[in-house]
């Protein structure tokens, strides 16, 4: 395929659909925050970017990024259970740290929805206790605009815990809406743990699975955290040039 015919082999990135209004919202949103990190060097390294995830017991495979080089097709399938035993899990990261792992689950351990009641619990017993640790004046909290996280309890504790530090849909600096490509949590943190956590010897238990994605947490360098954060603002800028498009030139970096 290479050699007589230079072909290569490419592979569609699945983004989400923008809507007509999304594009100024996401260009309002990069040169606000462009905007503020210039006026203030210590905004970057003290934004916590925040987010959930799903963790299946059974793994994944990434049909995007795997390939099979054969003269036939080897019509080799993948078994997973249809419903798969799962952790909810929140975190929150910035160069100076992770706060996390965070599993929503009932009294049992089990996968519960994340609602604004359970969202305001965890903010409240578990990350705020924790960033205490980090706060200064300038620690500033990002989280996207799901339901639970934008309620009236939920804003109503951030506003006071942030003031003027909020970075939300509703806070001091908008969120823009199907914007995961711009979180340090999509692009880095949740596929960078899976890989670790279904790496090798993957674990077979509810409790075998949350406790690697702790051990993975971790084990996250100081200077890999360092190096993703300083990667947040070529993110905007990029975000800036395509109009507040997608991020073609990162989506497509080999």
């Amino acid at each position: 395929m290479h050699k007589d015919l230079h072909y290569h082999p490419y592979k569609i990135q699945i983004v989400q659909a923008l809507n007509v209004r999304d594009y100024d919202a996401r260009l309002r949103f990069c040169e606000q925050m462009l905007e503020r990190i210039n006026e203030n060097d210590h905004l970057l390294h003290n934004l916590w970017m925040s987010d959930e995830a799903h963790f299946h017991l059974s793994g994944y495979v990434n049909k995007q990024n795997f390939r099979y080089w054969s003269d036939n097709n080897p019509r080799r399938l993948h078994e997973r259970p249809l419903y798969s035993e799962k952790v909810t899990v929140w975190c929150a990261i910035s160069s100076l740290g992770i706060i996390g792992p965070y599993f929503f689950e009932d009294e049992d351990g089990h996968a519960v929805t994340v609602n604004s009641d359970r969202y305001v619990h965890m903010l409240n017993n578990f990350f705020l206790p924790a960033i205490e640790n980090y706060r200064n004046e300038h620690t500033t909290f990002q989280q996207d605009g799901a339901t639970c996280h934008t309620s009236r309890v939920s804003m109503d504790l951030l506003r006071r815990s942030f003031p003027t530090r909020l970075v939300s849909k509703y806070g001091d600096i908008s969120w823009p809406p199907r914007s995961p490509d711009l979180t340090l949590c999509d692009n880095f943190l949740w596929g960078y743990l899976k890989s670790k956590v279904f790496q090798s010897n993957p674990p077979r238990t509810i409790e075998a699975l949350k406790e690697r994605i702790r051990q993975e947490v971790e084990a996250i360098p100081q200077q890999t955290l360092l190096s993703d954060v300083n990667s947040f603002v070529p993110l905007l800028q990029e975000c800036v040039r395509q109009n507040g498009g997608h991020l073609s030139n990162i989506i497509f970096k080999c």
